[in-house]
């Protein structure tokens, strides 16, 4: 294999100019003939190397590791992809394109480049998609096998695009409500911290020059104050090794089952959490079925994807009695982990012979629970905030004014 220089003409009569991947000339030919043009001249490359472009680059720039695309940048680059092949550009036409845009270097283009060229080799898309299994979850190939099945490719990609829309949303919406008490913790805890280990043995030295006994709500806070200065060091350290060891623990399957179920059910945020699985599983559930994808897979597809363990080990369960001919809304309410409203929802479903629909429902109706949820989590965090950080601030100040009048009743009484 070869790397060869083209020059060709589009069928509107722009020039063009590219590389493609080959045995030989005549190979490179059929290429460019493939992408939809007309080929001038084609050229072998100086450097004779078995790699494609996007290969080279990846031993370049970081070693033998694929690139990896954001979920935004998957979007971004399946609307730009369907809005070319809408315009009557072929399949390789339009990779070639993306692969052609922005940086040479970057994710998209290493990643458009690499599908062309297995496009080119006379691979499906949904086959090529799968040598990046970072970028394109396993959803991606199974709905652009169904495009491929049906000759829907471009409703197909349309779907995929009002997919992950609706995912980046609802995230986005899970974000914002965290934002804001993330903030103000962490500007609480600074403050906090200033004031214990700067101000507070400022004044220490004061009331220890006079000599006066000490309230004991200000014993206490210069006491905490003198262990923060002393080991404060050790606390931060002891903090960043609980920190990495909680991570190491969440990576294993009992780890991240245990905190998945609490995240479940916590207060104030379980709601939020546990709307957002729901509304995403369902959606993702509608548009696999609508597609023609067998429920098995699109149950496989649905735990690989959720995004938490508790309800994956549900949907694994389920996929195993479906196998027997149960059907899903069965398995699912007896796992207890789902509403009943959402069973009793897909068993409607299962009865009219319409699941899409029925899903499409239940993904509607936990999105704008998840939006109420959000309203009330942000509403009452607020006064929380405001009470938990108002009481240390309190505390600090009363603590103080009470050793300053202390100290001033002893001077008078001299």
């Amino acid at each position: 294999m070869a790397t060869f220089n083209y020059k060709a003409m589009a069928k509107d009569g722009r020039k063009l100019e590219g590389t493609v991947v080959a045995a030989d000339r005549r190979g490179a030919m059929t290429a460019v003939e493939k992408l939809g043009y007309r080929p001038i001249s084609v050229m072998e490359t100086k450097s004779a190397q078995a790699q494609t472009k996007g290969e080279s680059i990846w031993k370049l720039k970081i070693g033998n590791s694929k690139p990896k695309m954001k979920t935004v940048e998957v979007l971004l680059f399946t609307s730009e992809l369907s809005d070319l092949l809408e315009a009557g550009m072929t399949l390789g036409a339009a990779l070639n394109c993306l692969a052609s845009q922005g940086e040479p270097d970057s994710p998209q283009n290493i990643i458009a480049g690499d599908l062309r060229d297995r496009i080119i080799r006379g691979e499906q898309l949904s086959t090529a998609v799968t040598a990046h299994p970072q970028t394109f979850p396993a959803l991606y190939g199974n709905m652009i096998r169904a495009g491929e099945a049906s000759g829907a490719m471009i409703e197909i990609l349309r779907r995929l695009v009002e997919h992950y829309e609706r995912n980046e949303s609802m995230q986005s919406k899970i974000k914002s409500a965290m934002t804001y008490p993330i903030v103000v913790l962490i500007l609480g805890v600074v403050t906090v911290a200033f004031t214990m280990t700067y101000v507070l043995p400022q004044f220490k030295k004061i009331f220890d020059s006079m000599g006066a006994a000490l309230p004991l709500p200000t014993r206490i806070l210069m006491g905490t104050s003198e262990f923060m200065m002393k080991y404060g060091v050790f606390l931060i350290f002891l903090a960043i090794a609980g920190i990495v060891m909680l991570k190491r623990y969440v990576k294993t399957p009992e780890g991240r089952l245990k905190l998945d179920g609490l995240k479940l059910r916590t207060p104030l945020i379980k709601g939020i959490i546990a709307c957002g699985a729901f509304s995403s599983l369902a959606y993702t559930m509608k548009t696999l079925l609508s597609n023609g994808v067998n429920v098995l897979q699109a149950l496989k597809i649905a735990e690989e994807t959720c995004g938490n363990q508790v309800i994956a080990n549900a949907l694994r369960n389920a996929r195993e009695r479906v196998t027997d001919g149960t059907s899903i809304s069965g398995p699912l309410a007896g796992s207890k982990v789902f509403p009943r409203l959402m069973t009793d929802m897909l068993s409607v479903g299962e009865q009219s012979g319409d699941m899409p629909s029925s899903l499409g429902h239940i993904g509607r109706r936990y999105e704008t629970e998840m939006d109420r949820n959000i309203k009330v989590f942000t509403n009452a965090l607020e006064p929380i905030l405001i009470i938990v950080i108002g009481g240390i601030v309190g505390f600090v100040a009363i603590s103080i004014l009470m050793a300053v009048f202390k100290v001033t009743s002893a001077i008078g009484a001299k």
